[in-house]
């Protein structure tokens, strides 16, 4: 494998995810030249240290309102960027490669708190560090300039699913729905000629996560098994669509913990998790209202659609077809990393990473800070 220079020819690029489930950090490798794709490469998860994983869920639990000094932000970024220091390490020891094979990493980071209504948003992660640590420059802060010109500064996938989606050719319906559902869920629309939108739709799948560990210590619900087993109570689910942000116009975006669900604290743990699932989807099918036009279909991504009660739920309430991204072929673990790494080619070459189709942003705008590896 060899590389290349930052002049639009195809490069090697590394793209890291550390998403707002908290499950760990999905690393991948993919060749491109910041237009198309054209090698996927290997990928991995590396799963949170209990103790990381309990300092994240501790920093974004107090929200914007964190004291950095008082709550150790600066140690709770070491460790997390540690963390993704030896996800890349595995992954390049997985594959045989060596990081100068790789022209650059694309670093998220972990966001601990959200906050669009004021401009403001928080990723923690040193690419500094991360640079030194790997060896290779990094690219991270995707979200700054984005917010900095007055856009939300999320969802930033949707310009990737349009370069798969471009590479599939003709072969496509459109328009065509892309869902992320993680911790938060997001959808790209995609129609024909330009045609684009992407939001944020509400819930993911952060409370039924939530709900899980505050009842059984368990991280998620195994194959909906808990959520299979209640009945979802419509009152307290009407109740918690009565939230004004399902009514907002996209672009929009939301933070993890946005959401009160408390309505649901009555029920037992089974309609608990029943209810909660028709809300994350309830919230999906309201946000495919809000598109231009009705999808075709709606692809899932993120590791909601490993749930099938989830997965049954958005087909029946969005009254569409519903299926997992694999059925093009894509990666569904891997896509949002790839994502990452498609970005960081851009911002080397000063393209674009959000439009106001995407985040609001006013005009379409580039963004991210390169850290050189020394």
């Amino acid at each position: 494998m060899t590389n290349k220079t930052e002049t639009g020819e195809p490069v090697y690029a590394l793209g890291l995810m550390s998403g707002t489930s908290l499950d760990g950090i999905d690393v991948a490798l993919i060749r491109s030249d910041g237009e198309r794709m054209y090698e996927f490469g290997p990928w991995i998860t590396l799963p949170y240290a209990a103790e990381l994983r309990q300092s994240l869920r501790r920093l974004i639990a107090v929200g914007p309102a964190i004291d950095e000094e008082k709550h150790g932000v600066a140690a709770v970024e070491v460790a997390l960027t540690e963390a993704h220091s030896a996800a890349v390490i595995a992954l390049l020891t997985e594959a045989g490669l060596q990081a100068e094979q790789i022209h650059v990493v694309g670093f998220h980071g972990h966001t601990i708190w959200h906050d669009p209504a004021h401009g403001a948003t928080r990723q923690i992660g040193d690419g500094t560090l991360l640079a030194e640590c790997v060896g290779i420059d990094v690219v991270n802060n995707f979200r700054s300039a984005d917010m900095a010109a007055g856009g939300q500064g999320a969802p930033l996938a949707s310009l990737y699913h349009c370069a798969l989606v471009r590479d599939l050719g003709d072969s496509l319906a459109l328009p065509l729905a892309v869902l992320n559902l993680g911790g938060v869920g997001n959808i790209t629309w995609i129609g024909h000629g330009q045609g684009l939108l992407a939001f944020d739709t509400g819930p993911g799948c952060a409370l039924i996560d939530d709900w899980l560990l505050s009842h059984f210590g368990q991280r998620y619900d195994y194959d909906g098994e808990l959520a299979a087993s209640g009945e979802v109570n419509e009152p307290v689910l009407a109740r918690l669509m009565e939230d004004p942000y399902f009514s907002k116009l996209p672009p929009k975006s939301l933070d993890r913990n946005a959401f009160d669900a408390s309505p649901v604290e009555s029920l037992a743990a089974a309609d608990g998790a029943a209810t909660l699932v028709a809300f994350t989807a309830a919230a999906v099918a309201r946000g495919l209202e809000l598109c231009p036009e009705r999808a075709s279909q709606m692809l899932v991504t993120g590791g909601g659609r490993h749930n099938p009660v989830i997965m049954a739920a958005l087909a029946q309430l969005s009254e569409i077809k519903v299926g997992p991204v694999e059925a093009l072929g894509w990666r569904g673990d891997a896509l949002e990393a790839e994502a990452f790494a498609f970005l960081a080619v851009r911002a080397l070459q000063g393209k674009v990473l959000s439009v106001p189709e995407t985040t609001g942003v006013p005009r379409a705008i580039s963004g991210g800070v390169l850290h050189r590896a020394s």
